[in-house]
């Protein structure tokens, strides 16, 4: 094989499309586009434009109140927790707290994620002590039926400057 004789796969680029040049190309005179005027020309946003008509969206009411505030906690079941100690991801004996689960892959957390709430899906075989940021009740009976605690941490009070 010579440099001469090197080829792209069949199909690997596609043909450019020539428009605007003529009628008997097919893609004459709009060009394609169906339209001429606004729609016709390049960089048009219109959606949700209705024509100078109010639009949908502000016609419609708004509803609820979404709180700016609100915490987000990463959930993890009982029941995942007890697999990952069965499949050696965590200690069976040591305490298991919010750094040992993302350590294992079992939850993530961010800057958005206030902690770790243990929830009650699933069944836990074994005693184990968990220390997260909040747990629903049945998990809390869930852990304590098999042996084990659960310790909820207090969340860290943010200081307000004295005025």
């Amino acid at each position: 094989m010579k440099l001469n004789e090197l080829r792209d796969n069949e199909g690997a680029r596609n043909k450019f499309k020539r428009v605007g040049r003529g009628i008997g190309s097919g893609k004459g005179k709009t060009s394609g586009r169906g339209v001429k005027g606004q729609k016709a020309r390049t960089g048009v946003s219109l959606n949700g434009f209705e024509g100078g008509q109010l639009p949908i969206y502000r016609r419609l009411p708004k509803r609820g109140f979404v709180n700016p505030f609100r915490k987000e906690f990463a959930p993890i079941n009982v029941g995942s927790i007890d697999a990952a100690i069965e499949s050696g991801r965590l200690p069976a004996g040591q305490a298991i707290d919010e750094a040992a689960l993302e350590a294992a892959g079992l939850v993530r957390t961010g800057a958005k994620i206030a902690g770790v709430r243990l929830l009650a899906r699933g069944e836990i075989k074994r005693a184990v002590t968990i220390s997260v940021a909040g747990a629903s009740a049945a998990a809390i009976a869930a852990v304590e039926a098999a042996g084990g605690s659960v310790t909820v941490l207090a969340p860290a009070k943010e200081e307000k400057p004295a005025a």
